[in-house]
């Protein structure tokens, strides 16, 4: 199966035209290379491809010396670089690139924001645009597919997940294989890079306990005495598996109200294969007691990759109140709500009384009958 990504035209068309430097984030195995690779085939430029694991290339590009970057650009059109975030310095000589040769076009991938941005956010300041590469969406295999094929391979996409390899794979063992080479060899290998990491297990083990309480409300000091780690511990390694696009959190809505929580947050993953190899359960559906967590899930990581893709700006949260009345997702844009509940099978009719009689009957609620047009 090809796969279209969508970023793959407008990546295109700033690398050609905006006269800025390209970063492309993401995280590791979701197709970045190879994306980036179709769009320079694309252009037709002489092109200088660069892997950041080689050393003979890092002496040169932390080096801050002119004359050794023009040498090692000189002739070409077009630099890649692939893994940014390996190089040393890697901000200060992107800027002098691009300041210095104005005409050579820039593009630089790197896994992990946190990383990258550190190095290049000061740097490069009206110099960049950023991009960030996520697991395949659903609107990425509507290119190809049509409503019956998306419907089709629900259940594979609930369980199994979207990164790219393992969309192509066909045999359910190989395609288990390949989410545990992921998680055991990538998935924290960013993190576990960093410095001051005193207890790189503590993060796998934490990541476990997010995907356990998958769709429910976190308490942090809660993650704080299971795992024996004070706060600040723990929300730092929230924070960077935020950063190497493992996990997001949504955040309670609440305007005041007395009886609603505004404190608390809900944690998901960017990929249901993920989430269901770090607790080793890839069952059948049949055979689960999670589906409304893995659908959810699902609904609302697919949601942000669309507003993601289409760069539509909107604030997302969940909502819920002392009683028990609660809603999955909350979207907030131009002062304007609208509320939405994830049901696997059953619908809901109608929003809580406690929503509609403070912020009115602006409610949707999201089934396997309806989800495309929520997504798409």
């Amino acid at each position: 199966m090809l796969l279209q990504r969508i970023l793959r035209k407008q990546i295109y068309t700033d690398l050609i035209s905006s006269g800025k430097l390209i970063i492309l984030y993401g995280p590791r195995q979701v197709g970045k290379t190879t994306l980036s690779k179709e769009i320079i085939k694309q252009t037709g430029l002489k092109s200088l491809l660069i892997n950041a694991d080689q050393l003979k290339y890092i002496d040169i590009l932390s080096s801050r010396d002119l004359k050794k970057l023009q040498s090692l650009v000189s002739g070409y059109e077009l630099l890649f670089i692939d893994e940014g975030q390996r190089i040393p310095e890697i901000g200060i000589n992107l800027k002098i690139l691009h300041d210095e040769i104005p005409k050579l076009k820039i593009l630089v991938t790197g896994s992990s924001s946190f990383l990258l941005s550190k190095r290049v956010s000061e740097a490069l300041t009206g110099r960049k645009k950023i991009y960030t590469l996520l697991p395949v969406s659903m609107q990425e295999l509507a290119i190809e597919q049509n409503e019956f094929e998306l419907n089709d391979q629900l259940d594979q996409r609930l369980i199994y997940g979207q990164y790219p390899e393992v969309i192509i794979i066909k045999n359910n063992q190989e395609k288990e294989d390949y989410l545990r080479e992921i998680t055991t060899s990538y998935l924290y290998k960013d993190i576990l890079e960093l410095e001051n990491i005193r207890y790189p297990m503590k993060i796998r083990d934490l990541l476990r306990l997010l995907a356990f309480q998958l769709g429910a409300q976190v308490s942090i000091n809660e993650l704080c005495n299971t795992l024996r780690l004070n706060r600040e511990t723990v929300e730092r390694y929230l924070f960077l598996l935020e950063q190497s696009f493992i996990i997001f959190r949504l955040n309670a809505f609440s305007r005041n109200q007395r009886n609603e929580i505004s404190k608390s947050q809900k944690f998901y993953f960017y990929d249901n294969g993920i989430r269901n190899m770090i607790i080793d359960n890839l069952n059948s559906l049949d055979a689960r007691n999670d589906i409304g967590a893995l659908w959810e899930n699902f609904i609302i990581a697919e949601r942000k990759k669309k507003m993601l893709y289409n760069q539509t700006h909107i604030n997302s949260y969940f909502w819920r109140n002392y009683t028990g009345a609660e809603l999955d997702i909350v979207e907030e844009t131009n002062n304007k709500l609208t509320a939405f509940e994830i049901k696997y099978k059953k619908p809901r009719l109608k929003a809580p009384k406690a929503w509609t009689d403070n912020y009115g009957n602006n409610y949707h609620c999201i089934t396997r009958e309806n989800y495309l047009k929520f997504i798409l």
